[in-house]
């Protein structure tokens, strides 16, 4: 099914604004995370105490917030888990004091402001802040261990230079979401990292499919220079990028509008990365390849045919 065919769209000759759009939104980013001291980390990688409790009538995150409050724990958060008639709340309470003393300081105190709303206690969970620590490390060598797999690969796939202006891509997507979360002061939990790594795979299939058609048309359009190929296959794979995208966003949509709070995060940072994921195959990916040819070869630079 193609939307849009015969496409003669002069994408190439906009990758100067595109480069000057990803370094303002990649610089903001940065600026946002040294301005909060870096990601706003969950309980995941902290430590803290997790509670899953379910009350046996409606209740608000404001009562509990209230309730929180006059321990100290006003800043834990709270999410409404499952259906509104379940009843079901979780809350995260960053490392403050031993684990069981806070999951017992916040059982206690809901038992006396809420003892009109009894609640049963269906999972109390801890994390250490030295597994907290070891996890953030293991998270972080997760995307870097990815990335190097990555242009591993593609490099062993296609040529080097395609494989630089893939992992490029892909930094700038993980750059631009992580940058987005700082400013919008969203916590990183393990579903975030989940949805970046997800993203990773999702920009990088984009990727690969316009790089298989340049790959394609060096073999058939070898009287083209080699701007206008990777122009003529951008403009060739567009319809395929553009419903992909399209039909992806509606599902992740319906599960950040539907999905609750739990994935709430993970939703918003897949919707995030979407968006960014086919921006970059499009305006950073093939750029950095066309780049990377035109400075190896002066030839081309000029304007002189190929191939």
């Amino acid at each position: 099914m193609q939307f849009f065919q015969n496409l003669k769209i002069d994408l190439i000759g906009k990758r100067n604004i595109a480069y000057v759009v990803s370094g303002v939104l990649i610089l903001i980013g940065l600026i946002s995370l040294v301005i909060q001291g870096g990601p706003r980390y969950g309980i995941d990688f902290t430590g803290g105490t997790s509670l899953h409790l379910a009350f046996e009538k409606s209740i608000s995150a404001e009562q509990i917030r209230e309730s929180l409050t006059d321990i100290g724990l006003a800043d834990a958060e709270i999410k409404q888990m499952g259906t509104a008639e379940e009843n079901e709340i979780m809350i995260r309470v960053e490392q403050q004091h031993e684990g069981a003393e806070t999951a017992g300081l916040v059982e206690t105190e809901l038992g006396n402001d809420l003892s009109d709303n009894p609640y049963e206690i269906i999972s109390v969970q801890e994390v250490g802040p030295k597994i907290g620590g070891e996890l953030r490390r293991a998270a972080i060598m997760a995307v870097l261990i990815s990335l190097l797999g990555i242009l591993i690969y593609i490099s062993w796939r296609f040529e080097f230079k395609f494989a630089v202006g893939a992992v490029a891509a892909l930094f700038h997507d993980v750059l631009i979401t992580l940058g987005i979360f700082s400013l919008l002061n969203l916590e990183i939990s393990l579903a975030v990292v989940a949805a970046f790594l997800t993203i990773v795979g999702y920009s990088l299939n984009d990727t690969i499919v316009v790089y298989d058609r340049i790959r394609e048309n060096m073999k058939t359009l070898r009287r083209e220079t080699f701007p206008n190929l990777v122009n003529i296959s951008l403009n060739q794979t567009i319809s395929r990028t553009v419903i992909t995208s399209v039909t992806t966003l509606f599902v992740l949509l319906v599960l950040f509008l539907f999905g609750g709070q739990v994935i709430h995060d993970f939703s918003f940072a897949m919707i995030v990365g979407v968006v960014i994921g086919t921006y970059s195959s499009i305006f950073v990916a093939s750029p950095i390849v066309l780049e990377w040819e035109l400075r190896s070869d002066p030839k081309k630079r000029s304007g002189r045919k190929s191939r």
